[in-house]
C-alpha cells in the first residue's frame, strides 16, 4: 500500500502539559541522561506504558487461565530479560508492573557508551553516537536512544572506521588521563615548615 502519508507519533504528551512537580522531575531525567528533548523521556514513557499495560492484561487472562495467556507470558518476561531490563532469574509480571521510566532510560546507548567510559560526558556520547563513532559488533549505531540488548552490551565499542577507535587519539588520551586523575587519592595534607 505504500508509505503513510502521515508518520504516527511514538509517544503520549503529559495530560496536564504545565504541572510544576512534573516539570521538574522531567527537567532532572533529561539532565541526568542527557536526553535532547523532552519528547525522548515522552518516548521511553511510552514504551514503558505499553509494557505495563501488556502485563496487567496478562495477569487478569492468567487468573482466567489458559496456556495462551502463559506463553504470552513467558515471551514478555524473556524479551525483557533478552533487553536487559528485568534479571534474567525468575521474574514475574509483578516485577514488569514494577519498572521505572528510569529503567528504560538506562538501555538506551546514548547512557551505556557513558557509563562504560567510551564518552567523556552524557552529551558528549550523544554527539559521538550521531556522527557515527560507535558500533555494536560490526554495525555502526547512530541513533543515541536505541536500546541496546544485554547481549550486545559488551560488544559496544567505537566503530573501525572512527578515528576513535585509535588509542593514541587526543579525546581518548584526555578521558583516560581525566579518569586517573579522580580514581588517585589525593595526596595527605603536608605539615607547614617552621622556619
Amino acid at each position: 500500500m505504500g508509505d503513510p502519508k502521515f508518520l504516527r507519533r511514538l509517544y503520549d504528551t503529559p495530560k496536564h502539559p504545565w504541572e510544576a512537580s512534573r516539570m521538574e522531575e522531567e527537567r532532572k531525567l533529561l539532565d541526568r541522561y542527557g536526553l535532547k528533548n523532552k519528547r525522548e523521556l515522552w518516548k521511553a514513557q511510552s514504551i514503558l506504558r505499553g509494557i505495563r499495560q501488556q502485563a496487567r492484561e496478562l495477569q487478569a487472562k492468567l487468573r482466567a487461565g489458559g496456556p495462551q495467556a502463559r506463553r504470552e507470558t513467558d515471551q514478555l518476561l524473556g524479551r525483557l530479560a533478552r533487553l536487559g531490563v528485568l534479571p534474567v532469574g525468575s521474574p514475574t509480571l509483578d516485577d514488569v508492573l514494577a519498572l521505572t521510566t528510569e529503567d528504560i532510560l538506562k538501555r538506551r546507548l546514548q547512557w551505556i557508551a557513558f557509563t562504560r567510559g567510551l564518552a567523556p560526558t552524557v552529551k558528549g556520547a550523544r554527539k559521538w553516537i550521531v556522527q557515527g563513532h560507535f558500533a555494536i559488533g560490526d554495525h555502526r549505531v547512530t541513533r543515541p536512544g536505541y536500546l541496546v540488548p544485554f547481549a550486545d552490551e559488551a560488544r559496544l565499542g567505537y566503530s573501525p572506521t572512527s578515528p576513535l577507535a585509535n588509542d593514541d587519539h587526543s579525546a581518548r588520551v584526555l578521558m583516560r588521563e581525566r579518569a586517573e586523575s579522580r580514581a588517585a587519592p589525593a595526596p595527605p595534607p603536608s605539615a607547614p615548615e617552621e622556619a
